[in-house]
């Protein structure tokens, strides 16, 4: 299957090339993001393209999610945190890896499950994050945060991001969180711009249970979203479950560069001028 951003400048010429590749050896299913597609023959799928960006390979994720389905993911521009490979490698990219000569990275996912009144009202997976944040005008929200049950503290914050290793070099890492490596089994809980400054980012364990109270006295509605793509709308006194999920996110790896040169390069260290 492929799954293209058709607003990413240049997708429809890529999207050619690589349907003519396959012309005459393989069955290949298209789907647009903008089609919020729903594909339900999953079982015959070996193999998916994401062909746009890490957004159009968080969305392919979410839709994967539990399949153990590997994602030759394109990056349109240069390269991403996530996808390491560019629109004029896809060809060498897949050959190499059908001829088993690329890995493939293992990437934890996330479970959030929705209680309210003590019933599950909804769940979704994740690859990169989850964030809690006011819907409207940015004011202070408060939540109360606890760890394999164990009450850790209270954020009074402009909300509070749960983020995987693959989600810490995204919206946790500009609210001052740390870097991890992609392939870590961890969870980073951040508050965003806390009021209280004692409030810190907190790594841990990839099997720790998080559990995050919306408390009753708010001023403003709270939503919670997932990946930056989907979003859910909150209430006082719900309580969000999250987890590590089973399965894994299975992404092929490049052999021209790896995570430490994508960070090197997308955020300008070792002192070059332009840092």
């Amino acid at each position: 299957m492929i799954v293209v951003n058709l607003l990413k400048a240049g997708a429809q010429n890529l999207l050619n090339d690589i349907q003519g590749y396959f012309e005459d050896s393989a069955v290949v299913e298209i789907f647009s993001v903008q089609d919020n597609f729903q594909p339900s023959f999953l079982q015959e799928t070996d193999m998916a393209i994401t062909i746009g960006g890490d957004g159009t390979l968080l969305y392919c994720a979410r839709i994967l999610a539990g399949e153990d389905i590997p994602i030759l993911a394109v990056n349109l521009g240069d390269f991403g945190f996530i996808t390491e490979i560019s629109a004029g490698e896809w060809q060498e990219a897949l050959e190499k890896y059908q001829a088993g000569l690329l890995g493939i990275s293992k990437r934890i996912l996330f479970e959030a499950h929705i209680e309210r009144q003590g019933r599950e009202i909804a769940c979704f997976n994740g690859l990169n994050d989850a964030v809690i944040r006011a819907a409207g005008v940015s004011k202070i929200i408060r939540l109360q945060l606890f760890l394999s049950k164990t009450y850790l503290g209270r954020y009074r914050a402009d909300g509070v991001i749960l983020a995987t290793p693959t989600g810490s070099t995204a919206y946790s890492m500009s609210a001052g969180g740390p870097i991890l490596h992609p392939e870590m089994e961890a969870f980073i809980v951040n508050p965003i711009c806390p009021f209280t400054l004692s409030n810190r980012p907190i790594v841990v364990p990839g099997g720790e249970k998080i559990e995050i109270l919306v408390e009753e006295d708010q001023r403003t509605g709270i939503m919670l979203v997932i990946d930056g793509q989907d979003a859910f709308q909150l209430l006082p006194k719900d309580r969000l479950h999250f987890r590590k999920a089973s399965k894994y996110s299975l992404i092929v790896l490049s052999d021209r560069r790896n995570f430490y040169e994508v960070l090197r390069s997308k955020l300008n260290w070792a002192g070059e001028p332009n840092a």
